[in-house]
């Protein structure tokens, strides 16, 4: 059995979990916190998602994507094709490494009360805007991130694209993603029709509500 270990309000789990859920893996959830939990628990450097797997413990959700696709291939969430295989993997380091890695750094004042600095919310704007453009030029839209086709690169986009938006409306007073002319509004629509983006949204929203409603 394939254990999934994290907590559903992090996009990099539900990233995960996406793949999962399109290629109907059976899987379980284990609620983890980052942190000490999560290193107790086996992921060396306390993040997740992490999970457990018949042959031990794996971590890094593109680890995890690799692993999935290689031990549960069909349906493909990688084209067979080797170069487009590659533009898909292309296209996820942009979505995981250059555009959320980067707004990252605006969260702690978008959603949890701290503050960013002038100098750092300049620096991250400059640094969106040269991503944003890049990434505009390799991806299609058409209507998945890498065409026609669901992909792993989907998998990211549906959880980074609205957290990148979101929080750069937040912190910086401009929505970058719309402004570079990416519609993420109307992508994340269409594929929030699907069964299994519904499925990590209402976990989403369901486990922070929980959150919410905790005591302090």
């Amino acid at each position: 059995m394939f254990v999934l270990c994290g907590f559903p309000l992090s996009n990099y789990y539900n990233k995960v979990k996406l793949a999962l859920l399109e290629k109907g893996v059976p899987f379980t959830e284990e609620d983890v916190a980052t942190g000490e939990p999560a290193r107790a628990a086996g992921s060396p450097l306390g993040k997740v998602p992490f999970a457990r797997t018949e042959h031990g413990v794996l971590c890094e959700s593109e680890a995890l994507m690799d692993y999935i696709e290689t031990r549960w291939p069909t349906p493909a969430l990688l084209p067979a094709d080797p170069w487009q295989r590659a533009k898909v993997r292309e296209l996820t380091i942009f979505l995981d490494l250059h555009l959320e890695l980067v707004a990252r750094e605006l969260y702690p004042q978008a959603f949890f009360g701290g503050t960013v600095s002038e100098k750092n919310r300049e620096r991250v704007r400059a640094l969106l805007n040269k991503h944003l453009a890049g990434f505009k030029l390799l991806a299609k839209f058409s209507p998945h991130v890498a065409g026609a086709d669901f992909t792993q690169a989907d998998c990211a986009a549906y959880v980074h694209l609205p957290l990148v938006a979101l929080s750069t409306q937040l912190v910086l007073g401009e929505d970058l993603v719309a402004t570079h002319g990416i519609d993420w509004k109307a992508y994340v629509k269409h594929v929030g029709q699907r069964p299994s983006a519904q499925k990590v949204t209402a976990d989403r929203k369901a486990d922070q509500a929980r959150r919410t409603a905790r005591p302090s």
